[in-house]
């Protein structure tokens, strides 16, 4: 198996030095009607191919003939063989944001989700030939990654399920991307390719069903807050007998206790204001 191999070539300055150096001889022979003219011109033509620039954060890929020589990874002005086949290969970190799929969640719910990737070149060599494009090889596996990570994971827990998810898309954010990152990251190596973050981008439920599960969420949250407010109710008139009875205000009987526990639950636990009616008479009317 080809890895990646790091190559220096001639610096440029010196090669443009010689290039001037025998374009300006063969000017001068032109001129002078010299006989030696004609090689200082060929010699011209055949150094001027043989100049590359690399840029920061950018590569050449250099090959002779078919044959994979090495990479120039280093910013600079070069020379090389005239030979030479270079291909560039950018090494700066880009950024992909992948269209929104839609897919089934582990609970079979259908969901709109995309990802965000931030991603760069880590092997010349791999990118530029073990895949045919390495950028169009990146937007198709990312989206094959998320297709795959929606169907691992549900899209929420409800209180009714009769079993709850440890990690779901919605709320383990940080779990999610970690395992999204590792898809990714093991997808993309033979493309030479390092994932630096990857995190989901867009995630609701489908259009279909975003309704019936919007009451569903609004449904657990009446439900659990209604729980709170019983709890909070039944501590206070628990609260209220016993001062009651320490305190000798009154002497209540079952009969009375249990009314009195009644009123108590429809004022605390009512959602409307209470319309108090003042008893004027005794106990008994």
């Amino acid at each position: 198996m080809t890895l990646e191999k790091i190559i220096t070539v001639s610096n440029g300055y010196i090669m443009l030095f010689l290039f001037l150096a025998f374009g300006t001889a063969g000017i001068y022979g032109i001129a002078n009607i010299s006989d030696w003219f004609a090689l200082a011109i060929f010699m011209a033509i055949i150094i001027l191919p043989g100049f590359f620039l690399v840029n920061p954060n950018t590569s050449k890929v250099i090959l002779l003939f078919g044959k994979y020589i090495g990479t120039v990874k280093e910013n600079g002005f070069y020379w090389g063989n005239p030979l030479y086949l270079k291909k560039g290969v950018s090494l700066r970190a880009c950024n992909f944001d992948s269209e929104r799929v839609k897919v089934n969640d582990k609970l079979g719910n259908p969901i709109m989700i995309s990802t965000i990737l931030v991603w760069k070149v880590k092997d010349t060599y791999k990118a530029a030939f073990d895949v045919d494009n390495y950028e169009n090889f990146v937007r198709v596996q990312s989206d094959a990654a998320v297709r795959k990570l929606a169907s691992l994971y549900p899209y929420d827990n409800f209180e009714d399920d009769d079993k709850e998810e440890e990690i779901t898309l919605r709320a383990s954010v940080n779990e999610v991307s970690v395992a999204l990152e590792k898809e990714l990251s093991e997808r993309l190596d033979m493309a030479g390719i390092e994932v630096l973050e990857a995190r989901i981008g867009y995630l609701a439920y489908a259009q279909e069903i975003a309704s019936a599960m919007l009451k569903r969420q609004q449904a657990t949250a009446i439900i659990a807050a209604r729980h709170k407010i019983v709890e909070g109710a039944v501590s206070m008139v628990e609260m209220a007998i016993l001062k009651l009875s320490k305190n000798n205000i009154v002497d209540l009987d079952e009969e009375r206790k249990a009314a009195m526990v009644s009123n108590l639950m429809v004022v605390l636990c009512s959602d409307k204001d209470a319309t108090p009616i003042v008893n004027t008479g005794t106990l008994n009317h």
